[in-house]
Parts: C-alpha cells; sequence; structure tokens
C-alpha cells in the first residue's frame, strides 16, 4: 500500500441555518436550537426551510453579489472563513505576521447538489414579466450557471489561481469535496485544500415542487419541530440552504507553522447502490460505511460518534438504520446522532456541515443530539441513539460521517482526533 502524507483539518468555515461560524453552530447543536423557519417561494406558497443569515456584504461588494449566485456567496463566506480560522492571512490589510498561502498552490473544491436551477429559474420569471422577450435575458446567466461557478466565484473573490472545480455529487457532495481535496493534497498538486460542500436549494421552487408532488417535504404547524429524523411522525424533508469549507493542510506542512489541528483524516469510501433514481439501499450503505473503516484501518468498535444522514423520510430512516445496525451493533461503544434535525437537508453542503458539527467533540467530549425525537420509530430504534439532550463520552477521538444522495451515491469519512 502507497505511504500517502497525512491530511489534517485546520481551518473551518461555514454558513448554517443555526450558526454563522463553528463556535455558534456548536453552541446550537448542544443546546438544541433548530433554524427552520417559515418561508414562502413563489409557485410554492408558504412552506418551511433552513435560512442562512450570514453577511453577504462582509466579503463581497454590492455589486458583486448581484452579479453572481447565492452559492457563489456561500462559497466565498465559508472558504474566508476557512481561511481566517486556519490563521492564513488572506488580504493585503491582514497582519503582517499572519502566515500568507501560496495562490497558486491553493485548491478550491467545492461540493454541489445542483447549480444553475435558482438562475434559470429567475432569468424565466424576469423575462415572462416581458412577453419572454429574450433582449431581457441577463448576460451574466451563463458564468453563473456553469457547474464550477461557487469554487470559480471564491478564485475571484481570493485570487486564488490554483485548480478550482465543482464536484456533483447530489447530498453526497459535501463530503467529496473534503475527499477530493485532501487527494491532491496527498498527490502533491497543491499545498492548501478548501474542500466541502455549499447549496442554494431554498432559492429554486423547482425542488420544494419535487419533493411536495413526491409527499416528501415536512410539514409541521412548529417549524422548529418539522424536520424530525428517526421520529415516528416524521412527514419529510426541510430543504436548507448553507455550506461549509475545511481548510486543509498536509501534516508536516500544518506542524511546521504551528497550525491549530481540528482532526485528521483518516479514511474515505465512495461508491454506488445501482438500484433506484432515489429509494436508497441498505447494502450499498453497508458496504460505503465498511470501505470507510477499511480505509482508515480501523474497526467499528474504534468509531466514537456516526452522524447519519437520515432526512426525516419515512423509508430512507429506516433503511440507513437497518444499515447502522448492520454495522454497528456489535460496537457497544459507538454513539450515533444526526445534525439535519437541527437545520433541514442542506443538500451539496449537508456531509461538510454535519461533519463540522461534531469536530468540536474532540475536545468538549461532548455528543450533541438528534432534536424532535417525541416518539422513536420503532424500526428506527438503534443502539446509543442520542436524542433530545448532549451526552458526554468516556472517549471522543473518530467520528464517521455518512452522507448519500440520488442516483444512489454513498459516501463515508472517517475523521479522528489528531494525536502525535
Amino acid at each position: 500500500m502507497i505511504d500517502l502524507p497525512r491530511v489534517v483539518i485546520t481551518g473551518v468555515g461555514l454558513t448554517s441555518p443555526n450558526g454563522d461560524s463553528l463556535p455558534e453552530f456548536r453552541k446550537n447543536l448542544l443546546e438544541g436550537v433548530s433554524g427552520v423557519e417559515e418561508y414562502s417561494i413563489r409557485h410554492v406558497g408558504q412552506t418551511l426551510a433552513g435560512v442562512c443569515h450570514f453577511d453577504t456584504l462582509r466579503y463581497q461588494k454590492k455589486k458583486e453579489v448581484r452579479r453572481g449566485t447565492r452559492a457563489g456567496g456561500i462559497a466565498i463566506w465559508c472558504a474566508n472563513q476557512a481561511l481566517e480560522d486556519a490563521g492564513l492571512a488572506t488580504s493585503a490589510e491582514a497582519p503582517s505576521a499572519a502566515p500568507r498561502y501560496s495562490p497558486a498552490r491553493t485548491g478550491v473544491f467545492t461540493g454541489i447538489t445542483e447549480h444553475g436551477n435558482v438562475e434559470t429559474e429567475n432569468q424565466i420569471h424576469e423575462v415572462a414579466q416581458y412577453g419572454f422577450d429574450l433582449s431581457f435575458w441577463s448576460h451574466h446567466h451563463n458564468p453563473r450557471t456553469v457547474a464550477n461557478n461557487p469554487a470559480g466565484e471564491v478564485t475571484l473573490n481570493l485570487g486564488i489561481s490554483g485548480p478550482a472545480y465543482s464536484l456533483g455529487g447530489a447530498c453526497a457532495a459535501g463530503n467529496l469535496g473534503l475527499i477530493h481535496g485532501a487527494q491532491m493534497l496527498q498527490l502533491g498538486l497543491v499545498d492548501l485544500s478548501l474542500g466541502g460542500g455549499v447549496s442554494e436549494s431554498i432559492h429554486t421552487f423547482g425542488i420544494f415542487a419535487s419533493f411536495r408532488a413526491q409527499g416528501a417535504l415536512a410539514r409541521h404547524a412548529d417549524p422548529k419541530r418539522a424536520s424530525r429524523p428517526f421520529d415516528l411522525a416524521r412527514n419529510g424533508i426541510v430543504v436548507a440552504e448553507g455550506g461549509c469549507l475545511f481548510a486543509m493542510e498536509r501534516l508536516d506542512d500544518a506542524l511546521a507553522r504551528g497550525a491549530k489541528i481540528y482532526g485528521e483524516l483518516l479514511g474515505y469510501h465512495v461508491n454506488s447502490d445501482a438500484t433506484d433514481f432515489v429509494l436508497p439501499d441498505a447494502r450499498g450503505q453497508e458496504t460505503c460505511m465498511r470501505g470507510a473503516l477499511a480505509h482508515s484501518g480501523i474497526d467499528a468498535r474504534d468509531i466514537d460518534v456516526v452522524n447519519t444522514h437520515a432526512t426525516s423520510t419515512p423509508s430512507g430512516d429506516i433503511i440507513e438504520a437497518e444499515a447502522i445496525r448492520r454495522v454497528f451493533d456489535e460496537a457497544p461503544d459507538t454513539y450515533i446522532n444526526n445534525t439535519k434535525s437541527y437545520i433541514g437537508h442542506a443538500m451539496g453542503a449537508a456531509g461538510a456541515l454535519e461533519l463540522a458539527g461534531n469536530l468540536p467533540g474532540f475536545e468538549d467530549g461532548l455528543v450533541h443530539p438528534t432534536i424532535n425525537v417525541e416518539a422513536l420509530d420503532p424500526a428506527c430504534a438503534l443502539r446509543n441513539l442520542v436524542v433530545n439532550e448532549p451526552i458526554r463520552t468516556r472517549r471522543a477521538k473518530t467520528v464517521l460521517n455518512m452522507s448519500f444522495g440520488m442516483l444512489g451515491i454513498n459516501s463515508a469519512v472517517v475523521v479522528s482526533r489528531y494525536e502525535s
């Protein structure tokens, strides 16, 4: 087996419906604070969504926001935050003592579920006001809708000239951005990776309409209680926007500059069910988890926390619970939690956000719970499922983060507390 460099996470930049930084996000996860709210979008009307409230003008000018995309703006926020969190200078105004990164040796890898739907819907709506006179169609449409847009907007904002592109992996994409960024570091093609996922899903009415037609869109009188994975009364997905990018470096480089280390990427696995357009498959999910464990060189008993993908759909949660039992039923000290119960399903950003929310557990020893579990579905019963209140563990060294998506894509990553 090839001896590849070790890769560590040295910075986290995020925006979520319940927090615009890792400390705020983590605090709200431990305190049970939901970010789901009432939301209205044309053609669909009143619904529920996880909405981000970050300052769009902190790193961009008004003209740049108008010209760009919501996904690009989210990626720009996350990239700048990740670099600052990593202690790396992002501008000429930064303190001269701050270490600087090489723009040509920095890569940006954004996982996405989809991109361009928002801009296309908006453009069609706008020209419809003028009898579909296409002279009103924006010349910005093409650069807004190309799949590499979120990563490309980051490069323009930060002057990064290394490789930058998006990875389409449906709802498994947040993990893919992290995985690919790590691989580029291990191959020596970059010295710094910004990898993770972004999503602007709540700004396209089509995704709400499609989930509603499928009978998979969540409903609840109290928006905060609408996203309820594993609960007997769960009735669908809460669509959310958000993003999370990790600053990643080779371990030797991080140690050389005295960087803070959140965790080390031990291993990962990506596979496909090859069974159905939308229905997940327990065998494929089980294979993915076992593959990540094998790549990490550890056993299921070595995992302290499993962060589930569970989206709050009646069938999807049961299928995932079955897969988890197959892998972790003989792991009595492994705890299981879920993050979508707080923020909804952030699609391409989900995996990255959910991993980020668990990283502080390496220091505080706490496992954040799954909230809104009022009556656990017996078909979703899992050993050590943490519900409604956080728990303190005797050990907090490893997290396995799972993300699954349409057309049967599965991804899993294992991150550990760094130990010299």
